[in-house]
């Protein structure tokens, strides 16, 4: 039978799966490898953090194969998820990427600051949406739906556990992520002085009729489809 792309649960041996589709998509929605001499550092600052501390709030799309190549992540409370960062997360990767001394000088250093101070996450505007969420689909699975799939997953995980809203920051200048997000219903949050970023939040109500089960569901009857018609 052929198999076919579909939502499922993180598991750990996604791991280097998820570290490839955040560096391949780091760039403002293009490959960051050029930017940073350690290809583990966007990783470890947007993906490893979210599929380590909060695994069962970890999507991703398989192609079929079992390989991911996109996923939803995310933390149903920010202020928690932030605690468990310090306390959990920068101890594991300080090693790897020591905290910089003075003002950062480069990009690297820029990112690599960004991760000793999580606390930037927790904003008074952003009170209201208590979960955050990061996607990322690898360009060959772009614009195919996909996305719209891992997103239900996602909400449907808040609101199962009884979260309100949820918030995302993207950069500003992507405009595709952009009309992405307000095609599912996400709408600006006011921030004082947001820099590059811009804040969206939605409530965790569903995208529409797609849902993990629906998900599983129509990759069953497009493999069945696929193999009767072969």
């Amino acid at each position: 039978m052929t198999e076919t792309a579909h939502v499922r649960s993180y598991r750990p041996g996604d791991r280097e799966a998820l570290a490839d589709i955040c560096v391949r998509t780091a760039d403002n929605g293009g490959d960051s490898r050029h930017l940073y001499p350690d290809p583990g550092l966007m990783p470890a600052l947007f993906a490893e953090p979210y599929a380590h501390l909060e695994p069962e709030l970890a999507f991703v799309l398989d192609d079929g194969s079992g390989r991911a190549v996109g996923y939803v992540l995310g933390t149903a409370d920010t202020p928690r998820f932030v605690d468990a960062f310090r306390r959990v997360w920068i101890p594991r990767v300080s090693g790897r990427f020591p905290e910089p001394g003075g003002e950062p000088g480069t990009l690297t250093e820029a990112m690599t600051a960004l991760i000793y101070r999580p606390e930037r996450m927790i904003l008074p505007e952003l009170a209201a949406y208590p979960a955050h969420l990061h996607i990322d689909l690898l360009p060959p699975w772009q614009r195919k739906g996909y996305g719209r799939e891992l997103m239900g997953v996602f909400l449907d995980a808040l609101h199962a556990r009884g979260v309100p809203a949820v918030h995302l920051s993207m950069l500003t200048a992507n405009t595709s992520a952009r009309a992405f997000y307000d095609r599912l219903g996400f709408g600006v949050i006011d921030v004082p002085d947001p820099g590059p970023l811009t804040y969206l939040g939605r409530s965790t109500g569903g995208v529409g009729p797609t849902r993990w089960a629906g998900s599983e569901g129509r990759a069953r009857a497009r493999a069945e489809a696929a193999h009767t018609e072969g």
